[in-house]
């Protein structure tokens, strides 16, 4: 979140950078009439309970002196005024929970970088890498070869547990847990990650450090009669790990990376990408996550940003960047890259990695903190978080640019050796 007086202070930023989001600006009108009305709060109550002060001390003054008729009148006049002071304690109360909900409402500030645009056809593409394949037939999409190689099962899955599920079978369930080693290894034994295996459910305190709540409520499952919800990605839990800590300088930056299953109600997102495997209630993912100084943070976004193209490149799958516009920004972040991969089946580039640099908005959040070295006074880090990559799409992705006319699929020579009998 934003900081309560940077807002105040710069107002007319945060109103600019909220536009710049395409986000209704009656959010910044409601934050300055709130926390005006606070600050009159304020200033009541306190001139109030001064004359309260000075006036005591005059009646107790009177009182030993005798003059009880005199100290009368003031005393009657304080009860009036102890209950002015209630009541305006009480709406200070209402009015101060209000500005907090309004204030954890106010998305991060966009960096300067961030284009302008209403939504992801406005996107900036950065770069491309790979050859399109050219097929001497006509590519099907994922769902069409995945169900007549009998390795998708969406019919099964809807009657198990609805629409939006899916079942992998053979050789689909051993290509995704394939990718899962594939991704971890390559960032734990390359890219020098620290391997987690985080809690898949949160209580509403980790919800709220990345940003998921309150905002997003709408969009989780959230396990009835307890406070728990079920993640909808690594990064709320991983990121987490070190709310209410002050790290220390010489240690970050810091690098996670964690599989999951993740899961998200999509709301809002009916009859958008309903076939195959694009838009699931419960999904697979390997996140990275970073902690870094102010200083560095750039540049370990674009190192993240190159960890999860190493891994299309591996797997020789072509892709684009492209950053995103403030009307395509995410809640908590200042800054995305998307990475969209081929889907020849689909004649588009599809997002399969999002990779972010949210600045201190999440840390203060949080309560993360680093102390420089040599300095008493500690400060917010900066997080990072990438997804490298999602195992669904990443396996869509294959079907489709690997699949040959004989209706098989081909497996990239990088995932070998993980389909090798080991028993």
């Amino acid at each position: 979140m934003l900081e309560l007086r940077f807002i105040r202070e710069h107002i007319d930023l945060v109103r600019k950078k909220t536009a710049l989001r395409r986000l209704d600006p009656a959010i910044i009108d409601r934050f300055t009439a709130t926390d005006s009305r606070r600050l009159a709060l304020l200033g009541e109550v306190e001139s109030l309970k001064n004359l309260r002060n000075t006036v005591s001390q005059e009646i107790a003054e009177l009182k030993k002196t005798g003059a009880h008729d005199q100290a009368e009148p003031l005393i009657t006049k304080m009860r009036e005024v102890s209950a002015r002071i209630r009541e305006l304690d009480n709406e200070l109360a209402e009015v101060q929970t209000r500005l907090n909900d309004i204030v954890m409402a106010i998305p991060n500030l966009c960096d300067d970088s961030v284009p302008e645009g209403d939504n992801d056809s406005d996107n900036i593409e950065i770069r491309k890498w790979g050859e399109i394949p050219e097929f001497t037939f006509t590519p099907r999409p994922h769902w069409e070869i995945g169900e007549e190689l009998d390795i998708l099962d969406f019919e099964t899955s809807a009657k198990l547990a609805g629409a939006r599920f899916a079942i992998l079978k053979g050789f689909g369930s051993r290509l995704s847990r394939a990718l899962v080693n594939f991704f971890l290894d390559l960032h734990t034994q390359k890219h020098g990650y620290t391997e987690i295996l985080p809690p898949f459910l949160v209580n509403s305190k980790t919800m709220t450090g990345t940003g998921q709540l309150p905002k997003f409520a709408d969009d989780l499952f959230r396990i009835q009669g307890w406070d728990l919800w079920l993640i909808p990605t690594a990064e709320v839990p991983v990121t987490n790990i070190h709310s209410g800590e002050t790290l220390a300088e010489d240690d970050l930056p810091l690098k996670y990376t964690a599989y999951t299953p993740c899961f998200r109600s999509e709301a809002g997102s009916y009859g958008k990408d309903t076939r195959g495997l694009i838009r699931q209630h419960q999904f697979e993912k390997v996140e990275l996550v970073k902690f870094t100084t102010p200083q560095t943070s750039e540049q370990e976004l674009n190192a993240l940003l190159a960890d999860a193209e190493e891994v299309l490149q591996l797997l020789r799958l072509p892709y684009r960047v492209v950053q995103l516009c403030g009307g395509d920004l995410g809640f908590s972040a200042a800054r995305t890259y998307d990475i969209e991969v081929w889907l020849p089946g689909q004649s588009a580039y599809r997002e399969i990695s999002s990779c972010s640099n949210y600045h201190d908005f999440q840390a203060r959040r949080m309560g993360i903190r680093y102390r420089p070295a040599g300095e008493k006074k500690s400060r917010l880090v900066h997080t990072l978080n990438g997804s490298g990559l999602a195992v669904g799409r990443t396996l869509l992705a294959i079907m489709e640019n690997y699949q040959q006319e004989d209706g098989t699929v081909r497996l990239p020579e990088v995932l070998q050796p993980y389909f090798e009998k080991r028993f």
